[in-house]
């Protein structure tokens, strides 16, 4: 009996897989075999709602394999060494791989090409499958004689001029070899320091989802997904990350949907795309600036109180209450609005001046979607450090309350203190008489707008 490995990663899902595809057509049987790496464990990735959500996913794929005959097998330690393990107790001659976009993914398929290679017995080989993790791989479309995109626009054109790959069904049967043997699965019970409110992962939720978010939220799409307060976003990014959906079916089925709201959607799904172009071809974006502007960020350590305002930025104790609200959101999801992350993002680097890596490392540290590419690259967009055009804009957090929560039903849901506070003062406590300010226990600001402005002007030397 001829055996093949599936090395899941970030693709936890048996409906258009292409690598589990393609070894079930290679070989009469087939191990799905996940391995908890420990390097990224070492690394710190492997953060709290990360942890919780992942083990969401891998109940839900063994319980998918199990319905077909299969089950998955749980592997600790390095990844290398535990997949060359499981080659060699199986007789498995092809080892199949989704690509991924970032450097350590890079060196990952490497050094197992080579391990595989250098085995010593059989000729085992690893089959490396593209187009898994996104609608277009990285490097697939690019401008003239340049590796990547640099500017969004021109991208999306040849990007969406893409033919798509037909989507694939999830397998009827999966044969498992006798005798592998695997740990057991983790348990989200088992997880501490989760966020309270975190959702549900694994490919039934996201199908779930996905499904009701064509029918319900897709049309209304284009109107609403900058509404706080409405939560009109599709809220499919964390299984997106860990892959428990297909993006090329999200795109074909909301293209067959149509109109607006459709288009809106696409193209988000296209940012995804571009920033882990981004990645793939500059993976020391991951730490540095894409384009330096030569900032000299203020420090924890300068005494000029740059720890204090990081302190109540993570608290959502700001004084401003959309950046706070948002900041609340994610503390209590582990997942955060689209225009919150701008706008907390935003006043971190250009209202305070704090290096956006201070800002990335804690969304990682609580995002269940965190990815590097699209988590440090829109930091960086949004710092002027990235691919944005316009470096030096400055969001704005009083008027952009007015126009993404005007009611202010946004901020009143995740700052309580504000909850009873009538009118246009929601987003302007400090407005209120003093007798009603004192009353809030709602901080001041900690910072003062105009001021804050010709500081980052002035470092930029456009003071």
């Amino acid at each position: 009996m001829s055996v093949a490995i599936v090395l899941f990663t970030g693709d936890l899902r048996l409906h258009d897989h292409p690598p589990l595809r393609a070894a079930l057509a290679a070989a009469d049987e087939v191990v799905p075999l996940f391995v908890a790496d420990q390097a990224i464990e070492q690394a710190g990735f492997l953060v709290p709602n990360r942890a919780a959500f992942l083990a969401d996913c891998l109940a839900d794929l063994d319980a998918g394999l199990r319905r077909r005959g299969g089950r998955l097998v749980l592997r600790h330690g390095d990844v290398v060494e535990e997949v060359c393990r499981v080659a060699a107790q199986t007789d498995a001659r092809e080892v199949h791989l989704a690509a991924g976009p970032s450097g350590y993914a890079h060196r990952r398929e490497q050094r197992l090409r080579d391990a595989l290679a250098a085995g010593g017995g059989p000729q085992r080989r690893l089959v490396v499958h593209d187009g898994v993790a996104h609608v277009v791989a990285p490097g697939e479309v690019t401008p003239g004689s340049k590796d990547h995109f640099a500017v969004f626009t021109p991208y999306l054109r040849q990007w969406s001029g893409q033919a798509l790959r037909a989507v694939g069904a999830a397998p009827r049967v999966v044969r498992v070899p006798d005798g592998v043997q695997g740990e057991p699965l983790p348990e989200r019970s088992r997880v501490a320091g989760v966020s309270p409110g975190l959702a549900r992962g694994g490919e039934d939720a996201a199908r779930a989802r996905l499904s009701a978010w064509l029918r319900d939220g897709l049309d209304a799409y284009e109107e609403r997904h900058d509404d706080m307060a409405g939560d009109a976003t599709s809220r499919l990014s964390p299984h997106l990350h860990f892959g428990t959906l297909s993006p090329v079916e999200c795109v074909r089925r909301a293209r067959e949907r149509g109109g607006a709201g459709a288009e809106a959607f696409v193209r988000q799904v296209a940012w995804r795309d571009f920033h882990h172009q981004v990645l793939a071809a500059r993976p020391q974006c991951a730490t540095e600036d894409y384009r330096s502007r030569g900032d000299r960020w203020r420090g924890a350590g300068d005494g000029d109180g740059a720890a204090d305002d990081v302190a109540a930025w993570r608290e959502g104790r700001t004084g401003y209450p959309i950046v706070d609200a948002a900041m609340r959101q994610l503390a209590h999801e582990g997942w955060m609005h689209n225009r919150g992350r701008l706008l907390a993002a935003s006043f971190l680097a250009k209202t305070l001046y704090v290096d956006w890596r201070v800002g990335a490392r804690h969304f990682l540290d609580l995002l269940v979607d965190g990815d590097v590419a699209n988590n440090q690259l829109n930091w960086q967009w949004v710092a002027g450090t990235g691919t944005d055009t316009r470096p030096n804009r400055v969001l704005n957090p009083l008027l952009q309350a007015r126009r993404y929560d005007p009611d202010g039903a946004y901020v009143r849901r995740w700052v309580p203190e504000l909850r009873d506070v009538v009118g246009r003062p929601v987003h302007e406590p400090w407005r209120l008489p003093e007798e009603q300010r004192a009353a809030l226990d709602y901080p001041a600001p900690i910072a003062e707008l105009s001021a804050s402005l010709d500081r980052f002007r002035r470092a930029r030397g456009r003071g």
